[in-house]
C-alpha cells in the first residue's frame, strides 16, 4: 500500500522505493529471499521448518536482520558509527603526497586508473583472500561474482544522488566490474568500483536508510513494472554482509602508533640493526626514521609484519649486531613498541642436527632480488636465526651479511634451482662453468646444509600466473607499483613490474607483506606507481632506473655489484542473502 512506501517527488513525478515488505519475505534465520506466501508458518518469518527451529539459538542473526530492515539495533547489536572511510583517508593521501614530493621526488605521473587497465575483465587480479595481511584479507569470505549491491546511479537524469542495484561481473582484488540490473548482456555501461569505498552497500540499504532507488534513464523504457522485475531478479540472490562497511573501517585500524621505537635493519649495513621511530602509518606500512636522524630524511619503509623490524632488545637476545644510538634517553611521547605487535616466527629445535657455520645453501640476494645465489651460513644465532653471505660478493668485514630465519622462504637447500629450472647465480669470479654443486662443494671443502632443515611448507595461496597486483619495489621500498605474477615455484612468486624490463623482477614469498591486491592503494590512501610505459617512454624509465640504483634499499660495500630493482585462504564470511528491494516507477502497477 502507499502507506508502506516512501516517496520522492521531483519534476512532477513520484518515485518510490521499498521497505522490503511488499510481496517478499526474508528468512530471519538463513537470510534467503523469497515470495512471502511460500514461507513457513503464519508469520512468514522462516523459509523452512529447520530455520524456524534454529532461530531461537541465534539471536545475533536476528539482530543483523533487524538492522537491515531499518529497525533500531538492540544493545548487543549496536554498531559503532564511524567517520566515512574516504573522509578519514583524504588527509592520509595528501600527507603521503606531500611527504614524497617534499623529501624524495619521483617521476610525476597522473593517478593510475586500474579500471581502464583491467579493461572488460579479461585481465585477472589476485583475489583479496590471497593477502591475509591486508584489510579484509581474513574476512573477504564469499564475496564473489554474481553478488548484488546498491551503488550510486550515475545515469538517473535527476539533480540529487540516487541509487540502483548492480551485479558483480568480475572481481580483481578490491575492484569489481559492475553492471546495473536491467542491462542484462549489454556490457557497454559496465564500470569498475572498489568494493570497500563508502558508497557501495548491501541490497536493502536504501530501504533501511530512506534513499532513492531509481533505474538508469537509458533503460527506463525496457520495463513497465520495475517492482516485479526486481522481485524476480533478486529472489535467491546474494549481497554483501550487512556489517561489511564497518568491517572495512575496523580493518583499517593498525596497532602501531607514531613515535613507537623499534629495531630495524640498517639500510647502509644490512648486517646490523638500529633503533628507529615510527613516523607514519599508511595501510599497515610504516615509515621509520632512524633515531639519530634530526631532520627526518634518513628513513625506511616497510610493512608492520616485515621480518626486517623487531621489538627493542631483539638484537641482543639473539646475538645480532646492533648499532648503538647516541641518543641517551627517550623523548617525551616515545615508547617501545610492544613485542606482541611484531610478526611471530615459528619456534625451532636447535638441539639436534642444525645449521653450522660454513654450510652451503641457495638464497635470494637482498641486493639483487631477481637472483637466487650460491650462499653460505656465516654465523648461527639464537632462536633459529642465521647470518647469510653471498659467495664471491661479500665485504671483508661481513657488513653485507644478512639475517634470515631458518624457516624463511628466501633460503633453499642445495639443488633447489636446478630441480625447479631456475637459473642459479654462481659466485662472482668463479670460472669452473657451467656451475655444478658437486664440484663446488669439493673445491671449497664445504658441506651442504641438510635438506630437512629448510621450510618445505607450501600453503594453498591461490596465486596464478598472469594475476595483477600491487607490489612494493623492495629496492626502493617506499614505492608500491603495478605488477604481475609471471611464475610460481611452490610458494615462491616471480613478480614483474609492468612496463619495466625483466631484470627488475623480484622473487617474493606468497605470504610476503609487501604484496597487495588491486585497489589496496586506493583503499588506504597510498600512492600507486603506474607502469613505466604510462609515465612516458624509455627516457622516463631510464631516469627512474638511475634513481632506483642510486637510492637502493641496501647500501653495503658491494659497490661494483650490478643492482637490480627486483626485489591461505581467508575465513568464510557468511554473505547473507538479504531481503529484496522493490520499486514502483511511473506507469507501474
Amino acid at each position: 500500500t502507499s502507506e508502506e512506501l516512501l516517496f520522492l517527488k521531483t519534476n512532477g513525478q513520484v518515485y518510490t522505493y521499498p521497505d522490503g515488505k511488499a510481496g517478499m519475505a526474508t528468512c530471519e534465520m538463513c537470510g534467503m529471499v523469497g515470495v512471502r506466501d511460500a514461507f513457513y508458518s503464519k508469520t512468514k518469518r522462516f523459509c523452512s521448518v529447520s530455520c524456524s527451529r534454529s532461530y531461537s539459538s541465534n539471536s545475533k542473526k536476528a539482530s543483523i536482520l533487524a538492522r537491515l530492515q531499518g529497525k533500531p539495533p538492540t544493545k548487543k547489536a549496536k554498531v559503532l558509527q564511524k567517520q566515512p572511510l574516504m573522509t578519514k583517508l583524504t588527509s592520509y593521501t595528501q600527507h603521503q603526497t606531500n611527504q614524497q614530493s617534499g623529501i624524495k621526488k619521483s617521476v610525476t605521473v597522473e593517478v593510475f586508473d586500474w579500471g581502464r587497465y583491467l579493461g572488460d575483465g579479461d585481465v585477472m587480479g589476485a583475489p583479496v583472500s590471497c593477502f591475509k595481511h591486508v584489510p579484509m584479507g581474513k574476512s573477504w569470505g564469499d564475496i564473489s561474482e554474481g553478488i548484488r549491491v546498491e551503488v550510486p546511479n550515475t545515469d538517473s537524469g535527476l539533480p540529487m544522488k540516487v541509487y540502483w542495484i548492480a551485479g558483480i561481473i568480475k572481481l580483481a582484488g578490491f575492484k569489481a566490474l559492475l553492471r546495473y540490473e536491467g542491462f542484462d548482456s549489454d556490457s557497454t555501461r559496465d564500470f569498475w568500483l572498489n568494493l570497500c569505498v563508502p558508497d557501495i552497500h548491501p541490497v536493502g540499504w536504501c530501504a533501511a536508510g530512506g534513499k532513492a532507488l531509481v533505474p538508469p534513464q537509458s533503460i527506463l523504457h525496457r520495463f513497465n513494472n520495475w517492482k516485479s522485475f526486481l522481485i524476480k531478479r533478486l529472489t535467491g540472490s546474494k549481497t554483501l554482509p550487512p556489517d561489511f562497511t564497518s568491517k572495512v573501517q575496523d580493518s583499517l585500524q593498525f596497532p602501531f602508533k607514531k613515535q613507537m621505537r623499534v629495531e630495524v635493519v640498517d639500510k647502509t649495513h644490512l648486517c646490523r640493526t638500529r633503533v628507529a621511530l615510527v613516523e607514519q602509518i599508511i595501510g599497515g606500512r610504516l615509515r621509520l626514521v632512524y633515531e639519530e636522524c634530526e631532520d627526518g630524511t634518513d628513513d625506511f619503509w616497510c610493512h608492520m609484519y616485515s621480518p626486517l623490524i623487531h621489538s627493542i632488545g631483539w638484537s641482543r637476545s639473539i646475538g645480532h649486531r646492533f648499532k648503538r644510538s647516541d641518543v641517551l634517553k627517550k623523548l617525551d611521547g616515545q615508547v617501545d613498541a610492544p613485542g606482541q605487535l611484531f610478526a611471530k616466527v615459528k619456534e625451532v629445535d636447535q638441539s639436534g642436527a642444525w645449521f653450522e657455520d660454513g654450510m652451503k645453501l641457495e638464497a635470494i640476494d637482498p641486493l639483487n632480488l631477481s637472483a637466487i645465489c650460491v650462499a653460505t651460513v656465516r654465523k648461527v644465532l639464537a632462536d633459529g636465526y642465521l647470518m647469510i653471505g653471498i659467495d664471491g660478493s661479500e665485504a671483508a668485514d661481513g657488513s653485507d651479511w644478512f639475517c634470515y630465519h631458518s624457516t624463511s622462504p628466501s633460503i633453499f637447500p642445495v639443488g633447489f634451482c636446478q630441480i625447479n629450472s631456475i637459473e642459479l647465480t654462481p659466485p662472482r669470479g668463479y670460472t669452473n662453468l657451467p656451475f655444478g654443486w658437486f664440484d663446488y662443494l669439493k673445491e671449497s671443502k664445504c658441506v651442504a646444509a641438510p635438506v630437512g632443515l629448510f621450510n618445505k611448507e607450501v600453503p594453498n595461496h591461490g596465486f596464478r600466473p598472469g594475476m595483477k597486483l600491487e607490489a612494493v619495489d623492495l629496492m626502493e621500498p617506499r614505492l608500491v607499483c603495478v605488477a604481475t605474477v609471471t611464475r610460481i615455484v611452490h610458494r615462491l612468486l616471480r613478480i614483474h613490474f609492468d612496463g619495466w624490463e625483466d631484470e627488475y623482477d623480484q622473487w617474493v614469498d606468497c605470504e610476503s607483506p609487501d604484496l597487495y591486491p588491486v585497489g589496496w592503494c586506493q583503499l588506504t590512501g597510498y600512492q600507486l606507481q603506474p607502469p613505466a610505459v604510462n609515465a612516458g617512454s624509455r627516457e622516463v624509465q631510464s631516469a627512474v632506473s638511475r634513481q632506483r640504483k642510486k637510492s637502493q634499499q641496501y647500501k653495503g660495500q658491494k659497490k661494483s655489484k650490478p643492482l637490480c630493482s627486483c626485489i591461505s585462504l581467508s575465513k568464510n564470511t557468511n554473505v547473507r542473502e538479504v531481503f529484496t528491494a522493490t520499486c514502483k516507477m511511473p506507469g507501474s502497477d
